[in-house]
């Protein structure tokens, strides 16, 4: 959604718009979800319904446009992810209903090993980053927050956003591309330049 329609969905919201916060939720659960994943939070989609009703239940309170409101909402998924992994180690390890069983229709074999796969490499390549770096990859990509923005939700200052940000994609590139420099790369490079 694009800043002019998010600003308008968020002003009709405060006005208690049903419609409006359906479509807050639309634009952004999706992105709540993929930063609460990002960060090893089994249940995402129930924290994620948490962080809305946590927002709209406030939402007479709140004063700002469509990025404020995007802020916001990642501000309140930033600190209930944090409460998740604190509840969880004061719990131990506990089971979520997808645990328990198998859905009525199941993927396909192959399907299902490809998204496996995927998101093997992906867990496992994020859990090459600190908790910070994640957190502000996470908040940068998925949710698609300024610099500035991602600052305010971590608490942090700029600087020390820029720098969590530089090293969690170095450190990404290190670990999808050890060689950062493949020989059939600088070959195809070397052919058009001789």
């Amino acid at each position: 959604m694009d800043s002019a329609l998010m600003d308008a969905a968020v002003a009709r919201a405060k006005a208690g718009d049903r419609p409006a916060f359906g479509q807050l939720w639309l634009d952004l659960s999706p992105r709540v979800a993929a930063y609460l994943r990002s960060h090893g939070v089994a249940d995402a989609e129930d924290v994620t319904s948490e962080v809305f009703l946590a927002v709209f239940r406030h939402m007479d309170r709140f004063s700002g446009g469509g990025a404020a409101f995007r802020a916001l909402v990642f501000t309140v998924a930033h600190r209930r992810q944090v409460d998740w992994h604190r509840q969880r180690t004061r719990r131990g390890t506990w089971l979520t209903l997808d645990d328990l069983g198998s859905e009525p229709a199941s993927p396909s074999a192959e399907s299902a090993a490809l998204a496996a796969i995927a998101d093997e490499q992906v867990v496992a390549a994020l859990g090459t980053l600190t908790s910070d770096q994640r957190s502000v990859l996470a908040l940068r990509v998925v949710a698609e927050l300024s610099l500035e923005e991602t600052a305010a939700v971590l608490g942090k200052d700029l600087g020390a956003v820029k720098s969590l940000q530089h090293r969690a994609l170095a450190r990404l590139r290190r670990k999808l591309s050890p060689d950062p420099y493949p020989r059939d790369a600088l070959a195809r490079l070397n052919a058009r330049h001789a």
